[in-house]
């Protein structure tokens, strides 16, 4: 039999499934981390995140404290920027980015035979605002990062690692979980721009619904 549920319903009902399946599973979250779990297990319908997201010490916490700040979120893709509840963010003041089709990204990447994802990194650190990047799809976007910290360019507020594939992925997630950055990893090779945009609106439920 089907459910009759209105619109808003629905979500509220998926949620009670998940938080049922995942008592049945005897799998216990971490109840700051928790929304953020759930919400990408409702973007994917995949369990696995359960037990694949690596979080820093009081990562959710740090983040939230800079979107109430202001801070601004940077993508690898347009697909994750799209995803990303932009009202919710411009309430607290931030913006979403995304200059991988930016002309003279382009030109730079092609220039110097490197990823449009790494230079758009490099864009960014030009930003003048604290920022959380939220990568879904590029591991060379999490390699540039890190080399951009090391180098005392940049300092995220927070880096949101979910790059989905096969080459480089499971290495530059490793890298960034190393490092001392505040972080929300998907460990191993699943991910995607969707999860990136899932985890960024989780955050933000947590401070604006």
């Amino acid at each position: 039999m089907f459910e009759t549920l209105k619109p808003m319903e629905i979500e509220k009902r998926s949620f009670e499934i998940i938080s049922g399946l995942l008592d049945e599973k005897g799998i216990r979250l971490d109840p700051v981390n928790e929304p953020v779990i759930k919400r990408v297990i409702h973007t994917t319908a995949d369990f696995e995140y359960a037990n694949s997201l690596v979080f820093s010490k009081d990562a959710v916490l740090l983040a939230r404290e800079a979107l109430c700040a202001g801070c601004d979120i940077v993508t690898d893709t347009q697909m994750a920027k799209a995803g990303v509840n932009k009202a919710a963010l411009a309430k607290l003041g931030g913006e979403a980015h995304c200059f991988m089709s930016d002309p003279d990204v382009a030109e730079e990447a092609k220039r110097r035979g490197v990823t449009r994802a790494a230079v758009s990194m490099e864009k960014a650190a030009g930003l003048q605002k604290p920022l959380i990047f939220a990568i879904g799809n590029a591991p060379t976007a999490l390699i540039a990062l890190d080399a951009l910290m090391k180098e005392g360019k940049i300092s995220p507020k927070l880096i949101i690692g979910v790059p989905v594939g096969f080459v480089n992925v499971v290495e530059s997630k490793e890298l960034i979980i190393s490092s001392a950055v505040p972080h929300i990893v998907a460990r191993g090779r699943k991910g995607g721009s969707n999860v990136a945009a899932a985890v960024v609106n989780a955050l933000l439920y947590g401070i604006t619904r």
